[in-house]
């Protein structure tokens, strides 16, 4: 039987920026269609006015429900039927609350299993109120109605990836001036085990290398370190190998990045964005790779282009889909990889016994067995 597609839902981020071009033009090969139904969150409107700015002609499919969604076609589904005013290359209000709207209905749909995995086109997050970015914003969305000091609620970790790096920001959208407080042991801790989980499950590396980096400049060169390093980074990798997690570090970003140390490591832990968001575009670029975002720690698998709004393209026809098509195939291989690593776990075996502490005492089953004559002790298999 014929393997059911995996439902990709992609919101059209913020409409004054270059989200439907790049979602069209990943959608121009038509092998897309044969990994994925893709269900975009956004306006048919606001689409059709980007599909003339930039001289092409998407056929997509307007639905009103994801459930509608077809295979081999762009499903487009309508989130709001209100004209928006389109300002190509300008953060405004009206674009902001469009690219809210999506997401929010994205993410009632995925709380009613309507679709897979969710991929977010760019969003200018000065222009929405009360938003502090996608990550902050999802992760939020999913433990409403939880306790805060529910130790079970998810918590989202931002992971940059591409082919041969992978970089996750211990704080994000934070200020540089309040980077040194936000940061702490604890945080350290739970961010890289949560990269961990993410390389093992989301990956497949068994068994990952992280590299967690100084805070300060030069900070643990030739083993001299800052306050911060002796306060709370060291500290925490000492706290993560002892929880056999394998982390080294730390290490002075600029010499890391610069003799490509990271080559040796499966992951890498950033203290702060540009530190970790700087390297990687950097050497992403060179390499010809775009990146991809992800966000992880959370049951929702979300990716999305590495890339932000770039308004100074935006209606030209002149921005590349590479990233936004990598980030549809990194969504739905994280989703694949997390079922086969789950598969094993969703039904595991009995223990054959309870062990305690004294051999003599393990509790068995009740398994007949043939009762059999005493074998004669040989002198040298006398009891100790």
């Amino acid at each position: 039987m014929e393997e059911k597609k995996i439902k990709v839902a992609i919101t059209h981020g913020d409409t004054n920026g270059v989200g439907y071009e790049v979602i069209f033009k990943a959608f121009e090969d038509p092998a897309m269609f044969e990994l994925c139904t893709p269900i975009v969150y956004g306006s048919p409107k606001a689409a059709a006015y980007h599909a003339k700015a930039i001289g092409i002609d998407p056929q997509f499919t307007i639905i009103n429900n994801a459930a509608e969604a077809k295979d081999g076609r762009l499903n487009l589904l309508t989130t709001f039927e209100e004209e928006v005013k389109i300002d190509l290359g300008m953060p405004t209000p009206e674009a902001g609350e469009a690219a809210k709207t999506a997401l929010d209905r994205a993410l009632k749909d995925w709380s009613e299993g309507l679709f897979d995995v969710l991929v977010t086109a760019p969003i200018a997050k000065n222009s929405i109120r009360s938003f502090d970015g996608h990550t902050s914003y999802i992760t939020q969305h999913l433990i409403t109605g939880q306790q805060e000091e529910d130790a079970s609620r998810p918590h989202g970790l931002t992971i940059l990836v591409s082919d041969n790096l992978r970089v996750a920001l211990v704080t994000n959208n934070v200020s540089l001036k309040d980077v040194a407080e936000t940061i702490t042991k604890q945080k350290i801790v739970e961010k890289a085990t949560i990269f961990h989980q993410s390389l093992r499950r989301d990956m497949r590396i068994s068994s990952p290398r992280i590299a967690v980096l100084a805070l300060n400049p030069r900070g643990g060169e030739d083993g001299v370190l800052g306050d911060e390093e002796q306060e709370f980074i060291r500290p925490a990798v000492e706290e993560l190998a002892a929880q056999s997690i394998q982390a080294f570090g730390p290490y002075p970003a600029d010499d890391f990045f610069g003799n490509g140390s990271y080559a040796q490591f499966d992951g890498v832990l950033a203290m702060y964005h540009d530190q970790g968001q700087t390297p990687f575009k950097a050497l992403t670029s060179i390499s010809d790779d775009k990146g991809v975002r992800l966000t992880a720690g959370l049951p929702l698998v979300r990716t999305a282009p590495a890339h932000g709004t770039c308004f100074n393209l935006a209606g030209q026809g002149r921005m590349e889909a590479d990233s936004m098509r990598h980030a549809i195939f990194e969504a739905i291989d994280i989703w694949r990889n997390r079922k086969e690593y789950d598969l094993p776990l969703g039904n595991p075996l009995p223990k054959l016994y309870h062990e305690k502490r004294d051999d003599s005492e393990k509790v068995r089953f009740n398994v007949p067995r043939e009762k059999r004559p005493e074998r004669p002790k040989a002198p040298a298999e006398e009891e100790e």
